[in-house]
């Protein structure tokens, strides 16, 4: 156990919660109300001069500021159990010069000192993965990449520094967006969606800049096809390296399809489902239940439509089938056209709701085997009829599994805090008891842009029912604008 040193007077952090006793032989400083359980600005000042010293390799500066982290840890968990929110995490993203000496420390210090006992970790997105380079057994590129820096294990690194200051480290993943440089990889093209059209969503965005003139291409976000065994053996791979790490947690993102542009943002007939990959398509043919039902789902996710032709040349096909079935139609159903494809529409949209479900099944399965939480973020909005169609993302997480913790991103924007509450009162409302819900805000401390204030944003959600205990906010990048670019455009 790390020595506290007594020869360096600390400071105290002040909350707004409690009144805290300081660090070592110092006075204690005058709370301010900068925000519930923050710290002051004098001390975080304090501290940020005690990790510069530290940084000189002095070993008894590097003692004091390693005793000042555990004394702010739990004052820091003391705060948030008095709290409403027990838990307040912050969305975070790293970068190659984040492996530089203490710009790590400078960041996780700056989370502490806003209060945050839990990050999400941005541990694989665009296509890349917070993995060493020396040690990537994926098909995905390492973030960092600079010689020299082979062997440098980013994820490692901030799981033990968040321990160190009592953060709760959880890696948050792309989950179906793969993204543009797993897209163009020749052996991969049997993993990506499609459409109808045979279009995956980078053809898809860029057929609509060419049509607009604007860029739409979105690159970064290209998905997968939930149902292809390769896709969820890719994927496993990176989980497995991952929770090598030992992270407190994995939180999940894009469990879902691409978010579609104008007339596109909503699906209205099979075509326009993300059901035309190989895997997906087999997969869709196995929900037949006879071989009337298999040959009348082909046409249809084919044709687009079934016609009385279709209906009487399979009969013939199959005349000892009294009727096509598929899971879902029973025995004796509306054997008119009009029900048919009724009938039809209903399954292809169900089969395509439930491949994400799937596959956050099968990703969430070896993280809770070994006693890791798991959880997923969504768009409360994501799931929604839109007249006779559906949100394109078809985002159906009301069917996510209970024993994960659900993360709605309420974002909404209506000059108040009503919409933002709205959506996660929806969540509430359809999740099943004893579902941990955490909403996702976004926003700025103190300062109201297009949302209010986070304050304002945190105290609406004190009314709703089941009370809300957990929140994070997305993200330090949009907090710490200059930190962030500071950080984003550094160069090894």
């Amino acid at each position: 156990m790390r020595q506290r040193s007594l020869l360096v007077s600390l400071v105290a952090i002040a909350f707004t919660v409690t009144l805290l006793v300081p660090w070592g032989l110092g006075t204690p400083l005058q709370a301010q109300t900068v925000g519930e359980c923050q710290s002051s600005a004098t001390a975080m000042s304090e501290k940020a001069a005690l990790l510069q010293a530290a940084l000189t390799g002095n070993p008894e500066s590097q003692r004091a500021y390693q005793s000042a982290l555990v004394q702010q840890a739990q004052q820091l968990a003391n705060c948030r159990r008095q709290s409403q929110f027990h838990t307040q995490g912050i969305w975070l993203r790293l970068y190659p010069c984040d492996s530089q000496p203490g710009r790590l420390d400078t960041v996780l210090d700056r989370i502490v000192d806003r209060g945050y006992n839990e990050i999400y970790v941005d541990t694989f997105s665009d296509g890349q993965v917070l993995l060493p380079a020396g040690d990537n057994p994926t098909p995905w590129s390492s973030v960092l990449q600079a010689p020299g820096h082979e062997q440098t294990d980013l994820l490692a690194q901030v799981i033990q520094k968040g321990h160190d200051r009592g953060l709760k480290v959880y890696a948050w993943m792309f989950s179906l967006n793969f993204g543009y440089t797993y897209a163009i990889r020749p052996d991969r093209q049997s993993v990506l969606a499609r459409n109808g059209q045979g279009d995956t969503s980078l053809t898809v965005g860029l057929k609509a800049s060419q049509d607009t003139n604007t860029d739409l291409t979105t690159q970064d976000e290209i998905f997968a096809d939930p149902y292809s065994t390769q896709a969820r053996s890719d994927y496993l791979q990176l989980l497995g390296a991952v929770l090598r790490r030992r992270p407190d947690g994995v939180l999940f993102d894009y469990i879902r399809y691409p978010k579609g542009v104008g007339g596109a943002s909503i699906v209205s007939k099979v075509k326009d489902l993300w059901i035309y990959g190989e895997a997906s398509q087999q997969a869709l043919l196995q929900r037949s239940q006879n071989q009337a039902g298999r040959e009348l789902i082909r046409r249809y996710v084919a044709q687009g439509t079934v016609t009385d032709s279709d209906l009487k040349a399979i009969a013939k096909l199959y005349p000892n089938e009294k009727e096509p079935l598929w899971q879902g139609r029973s025995p004796g159903s509306a054997k008119g056209l009009t029900a048919i494809q009724t009938d039809l529409w209903n399954l292809a949209v169900a089969h395509a709701m439930q491949g994400p479900i799937d596959f956050l099944t099968a990703v969430t399965a070896p993280v809770q085997q070994q006693g890791i939480a798991a959880g997923a973020a969504f768009f409360p909005e994501g799931n929604q009829a839109v007249g006779r169609g559906f949100d394109s993302r078809l985002q159906a997480w009301d069917r996510f599994p209970p024993s994960i913790e659900w993360h709605p991103m309420a974002y909404g924007i209506c000059g108040d805090t009503s919409c933002i509450n709205a959506q996660v009162q929806k969540v509430l409302n359809l999740a099943p008891a004893g579902t941990l819900v955490a909403p996702v805000l976004t926003g700025q401390w103190q300062q109201a842009t297009e949302r209010p204030s986070l304050e304002a944003q945190m105290e609406a959600l004190r009314s709703l029912s089941p009370p809300i205990q957990s929140v994070s906010h997305f993200s330090f990048g949009w907090q710490e604008r200059q930190i962030e670019r500071d950080r984003q455009f550094c160069r090894l």
